[in-house]
């Protein structure tokens, strides 16, 4: 795998019982870009992102992450499905136990890859800041005893997730909102919540399921103003579904097509608005809908 790509997916395959979710999809996300998974509903677009983050593993293919100074294959992390009857010794028993209870979508996320939601999946009752503090549960001090005895090394790590929190409020522009409850705020400000609680996990790669969906024209202006920050700014990769096709064209610099589970183009963004096939399958039959 090329350094210059953060993540490459090759021959991924889902199924749902009898039914192919994908089929035979493969991909390169380039580091430090923008790009954008597009699709009529029931492309898949969504299982692509659940087999990357951990929510589903594939059936078939490959998925290498490229973070972190180390290369990790998300679909071997994820462990084979817990039977009893596979285990012959106690050491097995106790690494599958391992995977089951702490892998998943923990180890992706702690190999430098994080996601947002279609539906909003905030802590409601607790507030914006605190929302980000749970976020970062996984670089902090945890030990009991520095935690009891309130020990140097356990405040500083306090102090310095909460200057992370901010840090990430400030580029979403929600540090006014920072002790409001979470369910309090405007579905617009919930989206940009969301997208800072991810990066409080310290990702190189953030996935941005539908980000736009909801939002008005205003709103969705600032979105993809805050995006090509995480770019230029945070030197970050970003890859999103979205169906706002104007956004899409306008932030991306690369674009994968799906259909039917299945790639049916990808390229710059200026190759997909004229492409038949995506015209066809996905932005309707008049060409001028994507201009």
């Amino acid at each position: 795998m090329s350094d210059d790509y953060i993540l490459s997916v090759e021959h991924l395959m889902m199924r749902f019982g009898g039914i192919k979710a994908l089929n035979d999809v493969s991909l390169n996300i380039q580091r430090g870009s923008i790009s954008a998974l597009i699709g009529p509903n029931g492309a898949g677009k969504t299982t692509v992102f659940n087999c990357l983050t951990g929510f589903y593993k594939a059936t078939g293919g490959r998925i290498q992450l490229n973070a972190r100074g180390s290369q990790t294959d998300v679909i071997q992390v994820l462990g084979e499905p817990f039977r009893l009857s596979d285990f012959v010794s106690p050491r097995q028993l106790g690494s599958r136990l391992w995977y089951k209870l702490f892998g998943g979508t923990h180890l992706v996320n702690r190999a430098g890859l994080a996601r947002t939601f279609q539906n909003i999946r905030l802590f409601r009752e607790m507030s914006v800041v605190e929302n980000l503090l749970v976020a970062q549960h996984m670089w902090l001090n945890r030990g009991l005893l520095a935690g009891v005895f309130q020990t140097p090394r356990f405040r500083q790590s306090e102090e310095d997730a909460l200057n992370h929190a901010f840090y990430w409020l400030e580029v979403v522009d929600l540090v006014d909102c920072a002790n409001r409850l979470a369910g309090e705020l405007s579905y617009g400000q919930q989206r940009r919540l969301e997208i800072a609680r991810a990066l409080c996990t310290r990702p190189q790669l953030i996935c941005l399921d539908e980000p736009a969906a909801g939002l008005n024209p205003p709103e969705t202006v600032a979105l993809s103003r805050i995006i090509r920050t995480l770019r230029d700014e945070h030197d970050l990769t970003v890859l999103l579904i979205e169906h706002d096709m104007g956004m899409v064209m306008s932030i991306s610099d690369y674009i994968v097509v799906l259909d039917h589970g299945d790639v049916i183009a990808q390229g710059r963004p200026q190759d997909i608005r004229h492409d038949p096939k995506v015209i066809a399958a996905y932005l309707g039959a008049d060409e001028e809908e994507v201009v």
